[in-house]
């Protein structure tokens, strides 16, 4: 590790022979120049600003800044209802990653002409929940944008958005891009080592604490506000050596002239000339309000200990120790793993390339490195069973699983918690690495604070994982599909807690033209609330597949939620179409009202009669409300989460998705779903949405009913009726199938049960649905064995050999027992089947 020793007493001095002689400073960096230089630290060769035309119909290029505006020229104007990711981008709200094999499947809005290794970035901009357009940013890297990359322009995205809001009231709104960087505060600098001079902007200028009339060109100036502790690392930079090619990040530490002292990073990329010498520095500098980190050790301890105070998840403690030791301690390779159960679960590898490890780690953990036994690795099992960190020097022989990772040294730091091995940390170095005394108490500090940090991190992982899966278990895993329409469903849970609420939705498919749609909010946010959740979603399904309206079926459901001990209450909203005809009933209470889009694109509140939520009074009436919904609607149903937070009220909340709704594309509802979801992820409180866009049934059945006396010739007279309607339908070929099952299941009904029965006929297509209903609820049942003295029962065998399908099904009144046989299509040659001339004398 290298020795921090005493700090430089004076800035080296730089040779500025070609300083302007009169002192009155270089002139100032012109606002492009800086804007290319930052964008190309982001990744972004070209950034462009696309904004809504004038007719609302098109996005047009309003600014490009960067370096290769020619190189990669990007179309004037792109269709909102085109396959640009500008325009998907603006549709969905959410930001478009692209990596050039991506980009490639986008036929539209990319450069012109294509280059093959192009990424690029596609990011909506938005303000107060308005659509101001969208942010392109062009980029030259293989694999695409970095995380960290992607989230400096998404902060970007948002300075952008903000300035365009800010004079969306003027008649040409000044360009963004520039003010942007500069709100952002990114400066930027060009140095060129062998003179000493810098190329400064004025944002970088104001970081220091330096006006742009007192800055002469001289690095040595901007040196001269930097604590000496930190000068040694700044001289690296500009005053590279051979070897010190490539990209470099540190942070530092400047005294501004009020006393204040600011953190300050600095990315820098030194550039060789035509002697592979260094030739220019060029970098970005940014303000840091976390601690950064210093050749001090009290100083590393500190910042380790806010950071990973901040990291919640394993994942965010695996990159805090690669942040706070790879680079700090000159490491060549960092690894962690989780101890469980005599294995370790590697959780992070940096760098993450299979090429930088064993060849027994890629031959045995392949590209996943999901675990490894502890048996197999002597080294690290006597390191977990003694506690003690063990430092290996260079040329140590270690097992086959262990070469190659420190060739040059290698420390392993069994990670202690509550008195017991949490994990360990591999630290490697390829050239020969001098483990000095400073370093091994950094090193000791620092794998008890990471123990502490993954034991609290993977606690939390398992409660969130826990959550989850109680989440997925209590909401349906899909819908059904539907004959005249599509349904989608979205759920976000809530961001503080568990992550699990009370937020529920259900599609029930009552029969083939019948649909129950319900969603509904339960109080709290807790694993209390998603209990109840699950028990009332339960309830409502059950209580409509029996057949009761949907005033009934709330009912039932409020008097279940007022049995339970709990303190909670519920709302819900509950629709039952029909899909032949498109009406709808609806039942409300206390939830928020349905939306609905028409045909013609208009959007409008339904207006449902309310009533009381679920769980104050068993007592409470459920009205319904009967609406028509014509072929093309669009139905939606939300819960407030999507409409209603702290800084959004609900009658806005409501107008906003309206507005989205009525701008949506209905021939794609899953997308239309997403687009009404927006920027949810913020949001603090858990979100449902259920979506129908009812299409109306294709074929419609034809249907015929007949109640069935009770009279010694009641059989008779349903086959007569059964009769009659296959002739008005011309199916008179499968008469024999459909009387023979009529018979049976009209006699079984009259023998066991008591009170009405019913014969209901449909034709739907090729297949004619038989259904005898009667007011028993117990199912018909067919004996376990038949044999030759067997009195009953064979009826029933009768008709399910018969049927293409044959089951029953509980009805609010008792039950119904149903039959489907397929009509084949009629056989010309064939001779009728003797229906009409029978003994009964049918006509």
């Amino acid at each position: 590790m290298p020795q921090d020793g005493s700090a430089r007493a004076g800035v080296a001095q730089l040779r500025a022979s070609d300083a302007d002689p009169a002192g009155t400073g270089p002139p100032p960096v012109p606002e492009a120049a800086a804007s290319a230089r930052v964008l190309t630290f982001a990744g972004a060769a070209l950034a462009a600003v696309y904004v809504l035309g004038s007719g609302t119909e098109e996005l047009r290029l309003m600014e490009t800044a960067g370096r290769a505006a020619a190189e990669y020229g990007l179309p004037e104007r792109l269709l909102l209802s085109g396959g640009s990711p500008a325009a998907q981008a603006f549709r969905t709200g959410r930001p478009l990653w692209l990596n050039p094999t991506a980009l490639a499947s986008f036929s539209e809005g990319g450069p012109t002409p294509p280059h093959a290794q192009t990424s690029l970035g596609a990011l909506p901009l938005r303000a107060e929940g308005r659509r101001l357009g969208c942010l392109v940013a062009v980029g030259t890297c293989a694999d695409g944008f970095e995380p960290e990359q992607q989230r400096f322009l998404e902060g970007y995205a948002d300075a952008v958005a903000g300035l365009l809001q800010a004079t969306a009231g003027g008649t040409a709104p000044s360009p963004p891009l520039g003010p942007a960087l500069r709100w952002l505060r990114v400066g930027s600098f060009a140095l060129v080592p062998d003179t000493g001079l810098v190329e400064a902007d004025e944002t970088l200028l104001e970081l220091v604490g330096i006006t742009p009339d007192e800055f002469d060109g001289k690095a040595d100036t901007l040196l001269a506000h930097t604590l000496p502790e930190d000068m040694h690392a700044l001289m690296s930079v500009l005053e590279p050596s051979a070897h010190a090619l490539g990209s470099r990040v540190l942070e530092f530490r400047v005294r501004r002239p009020t006393g204040e002292m600011r953190w300050l990073s600095m990315s820098c990329r030194v550039i060789a000339g035509t002697d592979d010498r260094p030739d220019q520095v060029l970098g970005v500098v940014t303000a840091t309000s976390v601690l950064p980190r210093s050749t001090d050790d009290v100083s590393r301890i500190q910042w380790l200990t806010a950071a990973l105070d901040d990291a919640t998840t394993v994942a965010d403690v695996s990159q805090v120790v690669v942040t706070a030791l790879r680079e700090p301690l000159g490491a060549d390779r960092v690894a962690l793993a989780e101890l469980q159960d005599d294995r370790l679960m590697v959780t992070v590898l940096d760098p993450p390339e299979p090429a930088a490890w064993p060849e027994a780690w890629r031959s045995e953990w392949r590209s996943q490195w999901p675990d490894a036994p502890v048996s197999a690795l002597p080294t690290l099992r006597l390191a977990l069973r003694d506690g003690r960190m063990d430092l290996w020097p260079a040329g140590t022989a270690l097992e086959p699983g262990l070469n190659g990772i420190g060739p040059g040294g290698l420390a392993v730091l069994p990670l202690p918690a509550k008195g017991r091995p949490a994990g360990l940390c591999l630290i490697g170095w390829d050239r020969p690495h001098e483990f000095v005394p400073e370093e091994r108490s950094l090193l000791t500090a620092t794998a008890a604070l990471v123990g502490q940090a993954l034991t609290r991190a993977h606690a939390h992982d398992a409660e969130q994982e826990l959550a989850t899966m109680l989440q997925r278990s209590l909401l349906p895993r899909r819908l059904p599909e539907l004959s005249g329409g599509t349904a989608v469903a979205r759920y976000l849970p809530a961001r503080r807690g568990l992550q699990v609420g009370g937020d529920w939705y259900d599609v029930i498919a009552l029969s083939e033209d019948r649909v129950a749609l319900v969603i509904g909010d339960v109080q709290g946010h807790s694993a209390g609330a998603a209990t109840i959740m699950g028990q009332m979603r339960t309830a409502v399904r059950a209580y409509a597949v029996e057949g009761h309206p949907p005033d009934v079926v709330v009912s039932h459901a409020n008097r279940l939620l007022v049995g339970m001990e709990t303190d909670l209450f519920a709302t819900c909203c509950y629709a039952e179409l029909d899909m032949e005809q498109g009406n709808t009933l609806f039942v409300r209470a206390g939830h928020l009202a349905p939306l609905v889009r028409h045909p013609d694109g208009s959007t409008e509140e339904v207006q449902v009669e309310g009533a009381l939520p679920l769980g104050i009074s068993a007592e409470a009436e459920f009205p319904m409300t009967s609406v028509a919904l014509a072929p093309g609607t669009l139905l939606a149903l939300v819960t407030d989460g999507l409409v209603e937070a702290a800084d959004l009220p609900l009658d806005e909340g409501m107008q906003r998705t309206r507005t989205a709704l009525a701008t949506a594309d209905p021939s794609d509802p899953g997308r239309v779903a997403d687009e009404l979801l927006g920027d949810v992820g913020r949001r603090e409180d858990d979100v449902a949405l259920l979506l129908l866009r009812y299409d109306g049934m294709k074929t419609l059945p034809i249907r015929a009913g007949w109640a069935v006396w009770r009279l010694p010739d009641a059989v008779m007279h349903a086959r007569r009726f059964t009769a009659r309607t296959l002739r008005r339908w011309r199916i008179e070929h499968v008469a024999d199938s459909v009387l023979l099952v009529v018979s049976e299941l009209v006699t079984n009904a009259l023998v066991h049960t008591q009170g009405p029965v019913h014969v209901d006929l449909t034709l739907r297509g090729d297949r004619v649905r038989v259904c005898v209903s009667d007011s028993s609820p117990r199912a018909p049942a067919k004996p376990v064995i038949v044999d030759w003295e067997s009195t009953g029962g064979r009826g029933l065998m009768l008709v399910e050999a018969m049927s293409e399908s044959f089951g029953s099904m509980p009805v609010a009144s008792g039950k119904q027992v149903w039959s489907e046989i397929v009509v084949p299509p009629p056989d010309p040659d064939r001779p009728g089947p003797g229906l009409w001339t029978d003994q009964e004398g049918l006509p």
